[in-house]
């Protein structure tokens, strides 16, 4: 994939964003959420499609044909998102009949005002940094939107400056925690959910005030089994142009593992996150696992 043509990031109130989201952010700021609205909200790369599926499951009550009824980036529209040729995220859920699962990446700070306004629910799941780090690494060098990484230490060395798109993990996980008490806002852990989906899923459904039998609760946690969705073509993004997301240099659905970053991560850069780490989450009260 040509590094000439992959878009730079420009900042959005302070955040780095891509161009065409940047030229477009007033039709985001101004969209108009639903009382029924579920946002799925996350830090890219924290596990964002597998609670996609999983509440796309919920609302259809496990029926696996159902949830094969589209794509899941049509299912569960990305309301920012925006790459030229491609429908907008907000037009995307604009044209969605209610009750609407939406997808973002956003930081809480940049949340359209609608939602809170509508007490429309949310669902946080973040994940711990140094995984995180390593899937959004590897997610810089297929997807052409988003700047081409000069080598693991570079992008390590940005994402812990906030320099890469959607800015700071440290502060987008920090800024939902600290809100999740003043909204509807239900904030998940992705290590919990590998260790127990089940448990996980209950309390997704204890949240959007759903009963579900034992059996469908079971059905829908092997559905949405990492081995299950990798090899499902409307969860795995094979769908998508190679020109968008050239899953050639590595798969969309890669590990989803815990602990995968200590193949990744030197002793001298664990060393160097760990202090950096310490420092700006000193105090909120967030506790990650990095494995499990």
């Amino acid at each position: 994939m040509d590094a000439a043509t992959r878009e730079l990031l420009v900042p959005v109130h302070g955040v780095l964003m891509t161009k065409p989201l940047a030229e477009t952010w007033e039709d985001v700021k101004r969209f108009q959420a639903r009382p029924d609205d579920v946002v799925i909200a996350t830090y890219p790369k924290a596990g964002t499609t597998w609670a996609s599926e999983i509440l796309d499951m919920i609302y259809c009550e496990g029926d696996k044909e159902k949830c094969r009824r589209d794509t899941i980036y049509n299912r569960v529209p990305y309301l920012e998102f925006q790459i030229q040729g491609m429908p907008s995220g907000v037009d995307q859920l604009n044209a969605t009949p209610s009750p609407r699962l939406v997808k973002t990446h956003l930081p809480i700070q940049m949340m359209p005002d609608s939602f809170w306004e509508k007490n429309a629910k949310v669902i946080y799941v973040a994940r711990n940094a140094k995984d995180l780090a390593v899937s959004y690494y590897f997610f810089h060098l297929t997807v052409s939107p988003l700047p081409q990484p000069e080598s693991w230490d570079v992008f390590l060395y940005n994402y812990m400056k906030g320099n890469v798109c959607y800015g700071s993990w440290h502060d987008h996980a920090k800024g939902w925690w600290e809100k999740r008490h003043d909204h509807q806002i239900l904030y998940l852990f992705y290590e919990d959910m590998k260790e127990d989906p089940e448990r996980e899923i209950r309390k997704m459904l204890k949240f959007l005030e759903k009963d579900m039998s034992d059996d469908i609760v079971k059905k829908i946690v092997h559905l949405t089994s990492f081995d299950v969705m990798k090899n499902n073509d409307m969860v795995n993004y094979k769908t998508l142009p190679s020109e968008v997301m050239d899953q050639t240099i590595t798969p969309f659905m890669r590990k989803g593992i815990a602990g995968d970053w200590k193949n990744h991560f030197t002793v001298a850069q664990n060393e160097k996150f760990d202090e950096d780490y310490e420092r700006k989450m000193e105090g909120s009260g967030l506790h990650f696992r990095t494995e499990i």
